[in-house]
């Protein structure tokens, strides 16, 4: 008897983990962009021909895809899709070029937007009413999808066609912003508007901005901006002091690399520096995509001991040693770091990098990051200025840049605020 009541109770303790589980996953925090529409019955829509730029990561919380969800709506006519960086249906490594195809699920015409065009040509755009946008963003500014979204509206607004954008959460939240503005000459695909590095706004805010603000990349605020007929559809229930895992939202990886939620918390950490030509490893290679810094020189345990000594707000470090699967380290043991954010609030994400290329100029000088011959790859581009490779190079000490990094922030937190949607 005994034991058929602790398998009882063990049942019901089953039963009800499941019940709550399918609650959460019934009843997120946040209700995106794409459900708020269809809850309108996709009122905007109506009496139009409608294209869609998105990938996997547009879906609503029982993970169908916008694309699905558009597609079968009697009210809606989707007529053409339009792939990013990954394409429409995500099966495109980074890097690789997306090519014009027919969906094969839907039969709709999929145009690229990432390859030899990035901007959509009026050939493309032939047919279309109204633009919808729909992918969810990792929050920093070298991650290409806002540009995309940013060059769809602004060849949008040349033929007078309308753009709505389906809001997402920025899974950085919406209190971060870090980092100096993009300068010219280094405006580019991965800095395609003067914001800084982590922005602190929803896609949707983002959109509302540089609309306002000035679609000319490279030249926010300077010249009058090129305006389209925009509208938002913005999400329920998001607050500005949301990551990602406060939404209830399921995560659906928006680029190979971006595997979690978490995930585009540690790519504000890392981005730049993993793109610094056979430098360091920052797990691209290995399961913790951006959440490592490693190289075969590299004593995991000194590193970490000599981090630990800056005593770094928010974050601590763990020495690691791995094997990556691929690149020119491949099947080699390697030695570094992984950090964890212990206090988000506290913890200046964009400058970790930074702080541990100091430790390696320290410990190893014979591995400096930007040696005569070394090629930086697109790191003056993410950084959007060639000014923190110049002097940093110089004695490799983040006191000499920690002014000019910050020195946009607070008139970029005075400008955005005009666009909040969320409090």
């Amino acid at each position: 008897m005994r034991i058929r009541r602790i398998f009882a109770v063990c049942l019901a303790i089953l039963m009800l983990g499941a019940f709550l589980s399918a609650d959460i996953i019934a009843a997120p925090k946040v209700k995106a962009g794409i459900e708020v529409l269809r809850d309108m019955n996709f009122e905007p829509l109506k009496g139009k021909r409608v294209g869609l730029v998105t990938n996997p990561s547009g879906v609503d919380h029982n993970l169908r895809s916008t694309i699905e969800i558009l597609h079968n709506a009697p009210e809606v006519n989707l007529v053409a899709l339009y792939g990013p960086e990954h394409g429409v249906r995500g099966d495109v490594y980074a890097g690789g070029h997306v090519t014009d195809s027919v969906d094969p699920a839907t039969g709709l015409p999929v145009y690229s937007l990432y390859g030899p065009t990035r901007k959509p040509t009026a050939k493309m755009l032939e047919g279309i009413d109204i633009m919808v946008y729909d992918i969810q963003d990792t929050g920093t500014r070298y991650y290409t999808f806002i540009s995309t979204m940013g060059l769809v509206m602004e060849a949008c607004s040349a033929l007078g066609i309308e753009v709505m954008v389906l809001d997402r959460p920025n899974p950085l939240g919406g209190n971060k912003i870090e980092g100096c503005v993009v300068e010219q000459p280094f405006n580019s695909f991965v800095s395609q508007y003067k914001i800084p590095v982590i922005y602190g706004l929803t896609p949707g805010e983002l959109a509302n901005l540089i609309n306002e603000e000035g679609l000319n990349r490279g030249q926010l605020g300077n010249q009058a901006p090129v305006k389209c007929k925009l509208t938002v559809i913005p999400m329920e229930g998001w607050k500005r002091d949301m990551v990602y895992e406060d939404t209830g939202l399921p995560w659906v990886l928006p680029s190979p690399n971006i595997p979690y939620g978490y995930t585009a918390i540690y790519y504000a950490c890392s981005g730049p520096c993993g793109e610094i030509y056979n430098y360091m490893q920052v797990g691209i290679s290995y399961t913790i995509p951006f959440q490592v810094f490693a190289a075969a020189w590299i004593d995991a345990d000194k590193l970490r001991a000599k981090l630990d000594s800056y005593n770094l707000p928010g974050v601590v470090f763990r020495p690691i040693y791995y094997k990556p699967f691929a690149g020119s380290q491949a099947g080699k043991v390697i030695g570094g770091v992984q950090p964890y954010i212990t206090d988000y609030d506290a913890c200046r994400l964009s400058e970790v990098q930074f702080y541990v290329m100091q430790a390696c100029a320290e410990l190893y000088p014979d591995h400096l990051p930007f040696g005569p011959n070394e090629k930086i790859g697109l790191f003056n581009k993410v950084c959007g200025t060639d000014y923190i490779k110049k002097t940093f190079s110089q004695r490799y000490r983040v006191e000499d840049i920690q002014d000019y990094w910050r020195k946009d922030e607070d008139a970029f937190r005075k400008l955005s605020a005009k666009y909040h949607l969320y409090r």
